[in-house]
């Protein structure tokens, strides 16, 4: 049985989401949590590794069951009544005030890989300028700045990466792994309260890509850029020095789309084939 999970946490106290020994991360939090529950083993599979203080409000992961922890999960009711109470269950070995959570589980369609049916992965980045002040209930979610930043100058610059492009300029090297990505929507506008957010939303992002994008919208924001050098750098193909990758603190995960119930087998199939190394 696979089981899907919707995942909510405050990235500030998490060294990131992947399990690490001696450290503490929203996988090694949950799945131990999860064993106090089922049982065995749990390995959960996530749609996007996040990086330590980043956050998530919409991440989603899948879980499979075996025999013994499929027993267990269904010894107090059973059906998808039992599944859908693995979450409440889960939140209470969590405790009352958790900076991580899981809102929903629920039995995942067939063909479902929380990371390779996704086709995309949208996130929010909260910069606040000198426009709205310092609001402290948001320090921890929110990046701040000095002096007042042109967002029509910020929203022109992220449309103008908008693309299938290599964003080797915007993204932290990994060996063997590509920096080809498509970026479907960027922006940028300010909230209620002032603060100037991004939405980036891209099919998949590379290490620190989204901090990145962010860094160099802020440098033509604040006038040590301009559009068309943000354009020049992604040509450019190369790591630089040019703009600031901003803090973690500011960026979280706000949804991961998938296809429909019928087309989530080839779409993981389809992102697996894509990612092996040739």
């Amino acid at each position: 049985m696979r089981i899907r999970l919707n995942i909510a946490y405050d990235g500030t106290d998490f060294r990131g989401w992947a399990r690490q020994p001696g450290l503490r991360t929203v996988q090694g939090v949950l799945e131990t949590a999860i064993a106090r529950v089922l049982g065995g083993d749990p390995r959960l599979v996530v749609a996007g590794r996040t990086d330590a203080g980043v956050h998530a409000s919409g991440q989603v992961a899948h879980l499979d069951l075996d025999d013994a922890q499929r027993a267990r999960l269904v010894a107090r009711r059973g059906g998808d009544d039992a599944v859908a109470d693995l979450a409440h269950r889960i939140r209470g070995v969590l405790g009352p005030y958790p900076d991580v959570t899981v809102s929903r589980t629920s039995v995942a369609p067939e063909g479902f890989d929380a990371r390779f049916s996704a086709v995309w992965r949208r996130y929010e980045y909260r910069v606040a300028d000198d426009v709205p002040g310092y609001d402290p209930l948001e320090r921890a979610r929110t990046t701040r700045v000095r002096g007042v930043l042109d967002e029509g100058a910020m929203d022109t610059a992220a449309r103008s990466l908008i693309g299938l492009h290599d964003f080797a300029a915007y993204c932290k090297p990994r060996e063997e792994a590509t920096t080809i990505r498509t970026l479907l929507a960027f922006g940028w506008r300010r909230g209620p309260d002032g603060v100037l957010v991004a939405e980036a939303t891209a099919d998949a992002f590379c290490h620190s890509m989204v901090r990145g994008l962010v860094g160099a919208c802020v440098a033509v924001g604040s006038g040590r850029l301009t559009v068309a050098d943000v354009v020049r750098l992604r040509e450019e193909v190369v790591r630089t020095s040019a703009f600031a990758v901003l803090a973690a603190r500011g960026l979280t995960l706000a949804e991961v789309g998938y296809p429909a119930d019928e087309l989530l087998a080839a779409r993981a199939e389809q992102t697996r084939a894509r990612r092996q190394p040739q």
